[in-house]
């Protein structure tokens, strides 16, 4: 953002773009389900991606720029609003045991790759953590409950406790 120059095998370049495909991986889960809830919830936190990829790509020299364009911060209250979702589904008695084995119909797997492509951007922020060169580290926390809300998903679309 804002001109800056940096390489395209750059650690943020690298957490932004594992973001980018998570995106992708979520249209593709949101896609494969019939569900009402799936879907909208999904289209939300797709919305709520494309805020964090554009804080993940602005340094931290231009964060007030950013705020002051307009665009938001990823903060505790996205991340709560994953926590409502996970209780929900929570309380929803999903039974399983053992491993889940991922491919237990076609959304199910669309969400177990999601949630795999989610926890490779966690650990790509993590490494721009490391480097000293995250600025937010509530963006970690987010990503983290939302692989776990990937995870009840898949688990939900496989059962027939779906709402449609």
């Amino acid at each position: 953002m804002y001109n800056r120059r940096v390489s395209k095998c750059h650690p943020r370049v690298e957490a932004y773009g594992a973001v980018d495909e998570l995106n992708a991986a979520l249209g593709l889960a949101r896609a494969s389900s019939s569900d009402n809830f799936v879907q909208e919830s999904l289209l939300t936190i797709q919305k709520q991606l494309v805020t964090l990829m554009g804080e993940l790509a602005t340094a931290e020299a231009d964060l007030g720029r950013f705020v002051r364009d307009g665009f938001a911060l990823v903060g505790p209250d996205l991340t709560a609003k994953l926590e409502e979702m996970v209780k929900f589904l929570e309380a929803q008695d999903l039974t399983f045991s053992g491993w889940a084995t991922p491919g237990g119909n076609l959304a199910s797997a669309a969400f177990d790759v999601a949630r795999t492509v989610c926890r490779r951007a966690e650990r790509r922020v993590c490494g721009l953590q490391e480097a000293d060169q995250l600025h937010n580290p509530e963006i970690i926390v987010y990503l983290n409950r939302l692989a776990d809300l990937l995870w009840l998903l898949a688990r939900w679309v496989e059962s027939d406790r779906q709402r449609k």
